[in-house]
């Protein structure tokens, strides 16, 4: 249970210092300051109507002014006149924590506007030169409309092969998971390459030993005994070497299918109440079903499942129905920015303070009444796009009927082609209630 934890803990990818602040609804006041006690983020606080009023065209032009004028304009909607406040600060000679913000949020003006490779970037040249943690872009609901447009995705497998340009801190976290959730391959490998240098070193000693015996003479070493060992040394540095590359690309799958669980974990759904989530925020609360296929065989499974309505409800089943084609021409949902009050309102916050509130009781209370049997999908495109990632990942031809049954941890438990066996899913998951379904969280 414990090794599951820090698995959830390290996949929420939390980060304590953001580039900018979570969005608050499109109309709301807010200017940022530096702050001098942190080497790599931009604080923020909210400003009295009387402390906005003093306009920041009158001062100097700095960096530092011009980012600040730039979140307010972007705060107000403007956010051409933003983009053009945070490409001046970064053409008036700005420190490396200035030249971060900058670049960070004009990547969420263009990812406003669209504009996906210009966002990508953005977004690269702050990874690259100025330690933006990957973490950040994926918690930040400014960036939702970027992280479902292709240019997320390349961004995405840079950091996930990592390196010192792109996204270091990204893969580093990643190999934390692989490392807990495969906690021998790190000794196995130490034990590969520690054997297979003894027996390269005793290779080298062997093989002249090996030209003596062919040669022949008094002292010369017994022919098949020395050919025996030469071969044994051999043969051991082949299967050492192919069991270390075996374990590397074992390590290199499980760092994409990661990969692809984070992604899923902040695809948003529409809960009954018409409340707007990401998946993450359902985690120890339910077990998602995605049906993804033709509208015909998707409908026939849901009402196949609502003669098991009351078990499915007992073991946390929640139905995510994925319809392929619907995606085809996506309305891309800006969350928190560009939204009516109430709507924005009602989105998720994912930040600094996320955890937190996930855990709190009476958040998780509020949450569970307000799930019911199925969910819609938000941005079926980003979704359609993911269930085939993961056919490709699972030698599944893309496009067919498949089922993807999540872990409470968010996790994928198992998936199949066609539609599930509902009574089978039913003898197979334990009750919310069991200890086996504790030991899932």
């Amino acid at each position: 249970m414990a090794v599951t934890a820090l698995s959830q803990q390290l996949l929420f990818f939390s980060n304590s210092t953001t580039t900018r602040a979570k969005p608050k609804p499109w109309f709301s006041n807010k200017t940022a300051i530096f702050s001098p006690h942190k080497k790599a983020c931009v604080s923020f606080i909210r400003c009295s109507s009387s402390s906005t009023s003093q306009s920041p065209e009158t001062d100097a032009q700095t960096p530092e002014s011009c980012v600040n004028l730039g979140l307010s304009l972007f705060s107000k909607g403007r956010v051409k006149d933003a983009l053009v406040q945070f490409e001046t600060a970064l053409t008036l000679d700005p420190n490396p924590t200035e030249a971060q913000a900058a670049l960070y949020n004009k990547a969420c003006c263009h990812a406003y506007r669209g504009e996906g490779k210009k966002a990508a970037d953005c977004l690269r040249t702050a990874l690259r030169e100025y330690n933006l943690k990957f973490g950040t872009i994926l918690n930040d609901p400014d960036l939702a409309s970027f992280r479902a447009l292709p240019e997320f995705k390349e961004l995405q497998e840079e950091a996930r092969l990592g390196g010192e340009d792109i996204g270091y801190s990204f893969r580093r976290d990643l190999k934390l998971i692989s490392e807990v959730q495969a906690p021998f391959r790190g000794v196995r490998r130490f034990f590969s390459v520690a054997l297979s240098a003894a027996a390269g070193i005793s290779l080298l000693f062997t093989i002249p030993r090996l030209f003596r015996a062919i040669q022949g003479g008094e002292d010369a070493p017994d022919l098949m005994e020395t050919a025996q060992n030469v071969a044994i040394n051999i043969g051991g540095i082949i299967v050492l070497v192919a069991l270390f590359l075996w374990d590397n690309k074992k390590e290199e799958e499980q760092l994409a299918q990661i990969s692809r669980d984070e992604t899923l974990s902040r695809l948003p759904l529409r809960l009954s109440t018409n409340r707007i989530i990401e998946l993450v925020q359902l985690r120890d609360t339910v077990r998602p079903v995605i049906l993804a296929g033709k509208k015909e065989t998707v409908s026939l499974a849901l009402q196949k499942a609502e003669r098991f309505r009351t078990e499915l409800l007992r073991r946390g089943v929640l139905l995510v129905p994925v319809i392929w084609g619907e995606g085809r021409a996506p309305q891309i949902e800006k969350k928190g920015f560009g939204l009516p009050p109430k709507t924005a309102a009602a989105l998720p916050s994912i930040g600094e303070d996320f955890d937190k509130r996930a855990q709190s009781i009476t958040a998780k209370s509020k949450l569970k009444a307000e799930i019911r049997f199925r969910a819609e999908v938000v941005a079926p495109a980003e979704w359609e796009r993911w269930v085939r990632d993961q056919q490709k990942s699972e030698g599944v031809t893309p496009g067919e009927d498949v089922y993807i049954i999540l872990r409470l941890d968010g996790r994928v438990r198992r998936s199949g082609k066609g539609m599930p066996d509902w009574q089978q899913i039913v003898q197979e998951l334990p009750p919310m209630e069991a200890l086996l379904s504790k030991l899932e969280r």
